[in-house]
């Protein structure tokens, strides 16, 4: 078990503890899956995140697939050799026309030295963080808490602007509308220090809810 896989075992038992709304979605999902992927560099955590916005996780990963195949042989590709392809053949593997504008922003100012290498990223705080890389064109708060908890594991975000969040939310306590980011915001407060453990399970509340046959909402 790894360091971070304990820390959101502790987590999620004290939020199972703490709030029996979400102690259902946490019994129903079982631990918590989250692998946060540290060998991916600053620039490409960021370039998939820009990748995701606004597209399922299933369109977004047929992009990413496409993209991949462009540079063979290697894990992750450079800033260098994102922004020397052309702006057609990235256009060619799904990527929309303001999408190809933020990665080649994206790409110029890694090179610039703009975005942090990973040694310096992690000491950077969580909001020092969010307010030095939303600077970049393309890239908001949201992005950057995408890059908080899927690269660096950092386990006190709580994207309130993410829809899938506002789903979780509405179905695990049973909200008639989609609540606003402001509600969510207040009432994570509970669920410090451990937001993002309490996050992974609104997403996977979503997951539940669309099986039918799983009366996840019965279980104590």
């Amino acid at each position: 078990m790894t360091p971070f896989s304990k820390a959101a075992a502790k987590a999620a038992a004290h939020l199972a503890k703490i709030d029996p709304d979400l102690r259902r979605v946490i019994n129903a999902t079982g631990p918590v899956l989250l692998v946060p992927d540290e060998a991916r560099t600053p620039f490409y955590a960021l370039l998939r995140a820009i990748a995701h916005q606004q597209l399922s996780g299933r369109a977004a990963e047929t992009i990413m697939g496409r993209f991949h195949d462009l540079f063979p042989n290697v894990p992750h590709p450079t800033p260098e050799q994102v922004i020397a392809v052309e702006d057609l053949v990235l256009r060619g593997v799904g990527f929309s026309r303001p999408k190809i504008k933020y990665i080649k922003d994206l790409a110029a100012r890694a090179i610039a030295g703009h975005v942090p290498n990973h040694d310096d990223i992690l000491t950077l705080g969580d909001e020092e963080l969010i307010e030095r890389l939303t600077e970049i064109k393309g890239i908001g708060r949201w992005t950057v808490e995408m890059l908080l908890i899927f690269k660096l594991g950092r386990m006190d975000v709580l994207p309130i602007h993410d829809l899938g969040i506002q789903k979780g939310f509405m179905i695990t306590y049973r909200k008639r509308r989609m609540p606003r980011p402001e509600t969510i915001l207040k009432y994570g407060e509970r669920w410090r220090p451990y937001r993002t453990i309490a996050s992974w399970y609104l997403w996977r509340a979503v997951d539940l809810a669309a099986n039918k046959d799983n009366k996840w909402w019965e279980q104590v």
